[in-house]
């Protein structure tokens, strides 16, 4: 290798390093799972309701066909699932670690709920109450360009260890 080539392989292997070292944390509930332990594959295949209207319930995922990415288990449906998720898993994760999409555009890390999202632009968006998916959907264009604007700063911190409201899960199934 010439001296042009290592420094290459030196400058990609130190930002892939500090792309790692300042990765957030992926949202866990007391599941022990990201995304409550529902399956984030399987968000794609069920039909989306329109602005306004609540979304199908998230699908359970199994605790015998998970996978880990970002320092977080998930939970698959089915192995095909697990499979499309490893195959992308940046394609699949919900966006801001799990996160709510309205909270990060406000500037925080507050906890997603898997029964209230959103797929737009082919991403997964999570949400933490009724009433803040409402605020979220009056502009979501908008709030997503908060959400973006905010997120590089605020991606570095801890997830939230906060519990989402009114909510339990049951998944992943056993």
């Amino acid at each position: 290798m010439n001296r042009f080539t290592l420094t290459i392989a030196a400058a990609a292997t130190a930002l892939g390093m500090a792309g790692q070292a300042f990765a957030g944390e992926q949202y866990i509930d007391g599941t022990g799972y990201a995304a409550s332990g529902h399956d984030v594959v399987a968000y794609f295949s069920l039909a989306q309701n329109p602005v306004g209207q609540s979304q199908p319930a998230a699908i359970p995922g199994k605790a015998d066909i998970t996978a880990e990415h970002n320092g977080a288990t998930f939970a698959f449906s089915t192995e095909a699932n697990r499979d499309a998720f490893l195959a992308d898993p940046v394609k699949y994760a919900p966006q801001y670690d799990g996160h709510c999409a309205y909270g990060v555009s406000k500037g925080g890390k507050v906890p997603g709920n898997p029964n209230l999202w959103r797929i737009v632009d082919d991403k997964l968006y999570l949400n933490i109450t009724k009433n803040v998916v409402g605020f979220w959907e009056e502009d979501i264009p908008g709030n997503l360009d908060l959400a973006e604007n905010n997120w590089p700063s605020i991606e570095p911190a801890p997830g939230s260890d906060s519990v989402i409201p009114q909510y339990t899960s049951a998944a992943p199934i056993k």
